[in-house]
């Protein structure tokens, strides 16, 4: 039977704590309560990757013009914004796990509008829905996983996140090619549906049921995740003379989070965020096909090929990211994109110039791998990570709302301009996304800390050190 808390009358139940730990803390019950959370970004990837395999099923069967299509495109963005914006203050109030079914009920939703759509306006609702919940999944996955692993795990699980956004897109790209439309989307609610079922029967945030004054809810919850053998008393008391501390600060605006207390935490999470939007990702997922057939290649090759390097490039992420660190990896990682870009621009540029014409499309391909793989080994995962480790729990809801709404408005930006920018100069623009992924190189090395090893409580505390006087 597994744990209960009853504390001011609440009972939920919670995963059966086992008497030892797997490999290196990982408990069956952290191992179970990730899976469930990132059935969520898995959600995610699916959501990305639906409309490129769907576009020419869905224009002939509902009569669309291009124009129509793009909407259907862009409307996610649009809803993931507004899922940004109430991400923090939703997880803030009703709970992780509450969130993450909240936002699964309108991916549901949006899913089957999708599916059954006689109409366009069918269409755009259910991407929209399903958008929405995007921008909620994407903030309150990793701050949830964060919260709940211990310090010497936490890199590589909140990691997972991104690495079943890679599989999301992947598998719907590929299993794309053979069924319908309509089918791929109501696929695309099974994922949604498991982590509504599985929500039940994992434990809360820790750290979020401390903020909220449930003590023993608290304890029952960590000492499921770390074991029944394991003595979770030091981890226990941190928490909450941490909470303790932060209550005793006033309420914080969005304005606040400007003044100098929480001017590192804010300077690296939203820096970071805009520095991976801005170095061209989506530019490059969003146009794969065409960037490659522009460049002389087979669009089908450059997207299978974008797939397979980015799942094996983010299991590396995944495998390193408690070994070397954040920042190495992230430096790393910022320059292989920053070369990559090069590469591209350089092909664009031998092409217009009429110079070795031979060599430009293997030049574009090489630079395309070597940009995904780059971003996937770092990049895509690292600036979630830290954006779920630095900010104290008094403001991680509106600072982490604000730094999802700079991660889902660059992405807008990014994938309206870049058609305008490749006909402007298809050299030019990767040039600039390669200069912005050189100075990513330098931000990181001045104002991204060393997260690895650290509870929570350390990182915030050196992070935001006025944060805790009152």
């Amino acid at each position: 039977m597994g744990l209960q808390s009853e504390e001011k009358g609440d009972s939920y139940p919670l995963i059966e704590p086992r008497s030892h730990g797997m490999h290196g803390g990982a408990t069956f019950a952290i191992i179970v309560t990730t899976l469930v959370a990132v059935s969520g970004s898995y959600v995610f990837g699916t959501a990305i990757g639906y409309s490129s395999p769907a576009q020419s099923g869905i224009m002939t069967d509902l009569a669309l013009t291009v124009s129509e299509y793009s909407v259907f495109g862009s409307v996610l963005t649009i809803g993931a914004m507004i899922g940004a914006i109430v991400s923090g203050k939703l997880a803030d109030y009703i709970g992780r796990r509450g969130t993450m079914g909240f936002a699964e009920i309108f991916c549901l939703s949006g899913w089957l509008f999708i599916a059954f759509s006689k109409v366009a306006w069918w269409l755009d609702m259910g991407r929209m829905l399903v958008g929405f919940g995007m921008g909620v999944i994407s903030y309150v996955v990793p701050v949830f996983i964060a919260e709940i692993t211990p310090k010497e795990l936490r890199g590589a699980f909140t990691t997972v996140h991104q690495l079943m956004i890679c599989l999301g897109i992947s598998l719907t790209w590929l299993i794309g090619a053979f069924l319908n439309w309509r089918t791929l989307a109501l696929i695309g609610a099974i994922p949604c549906l498991i982590q509504l079922l599985g929500l039940p029967f994992i434990p809360e945030s820790p750290r979020w049921l401390a903020k909220n004054d449930r003590a023993l809810d608290c304890e029952a919850a960590l000492q499921c995740l770390r074991g029944n053998s394991k003595d979770i008393s030091a981890e226990v008391l941190e928490i909450h003379e941490y909470t303790e501390l932060l209550k005793q600060l006033p309420e914080t605006s969005v304005l606040e989070l400007f003044e100098r207390q929480y001017t590192r935490s804010i300077i690296a999470g939203v820096g970071l965020m805009a520095l991976q939007q801005f170095g061209g990702v989506n530019g490059i997922k969003f146009y794969v096909k065409s960037l490659f057939t522009t460049a002389g290649l087979s669009g089908n090759i450059g997207t299978i090929s974008l797939a397979v390097i980015q799942i094996l490039m983010t299991s590396v992420g995944v495998v390193l990211m408690d070994i070397s660190g954040r920042r190495p990896l992230l430096m790393i990682s910022a320059a292989g994109t920053s070369l990559g870009c090069l590469c591209v621009g350089l092909s664009f540029l031998f092409k217009d110039l009429q110079l070795w014409q031979s060599h430009s499309p293997l030049l574009a391909f090489v630079g395309v791998l070597t940009f995904e793989g780059s971003f996937s080994l770092g990049m895509g995962a690292i600036p979630w990570v830290i954006m779920s480790e630095i900010f104290p729990i008094n403001v991680k809801g509106l600072a982490g709302s604000l730094v999802t709404l700079v991660s889902w408005v660059g992405s807008w930006i990014v994938s309206y301009s870049f058609n305008f920018l490749l006909n402007w100069s298809s050299a030019g623009i990767f040039f600039i996304f390669s200069s912005i992924c050189g100075f990513t190189v330098l931000f990181v090395a001045k104002f991204v800390p060393e997260t690895k090893g650290k509870t929570l409580e350390e990182i915030q505390a050196a992070m935001n050190p006025l944060s805790t006087k009152s």
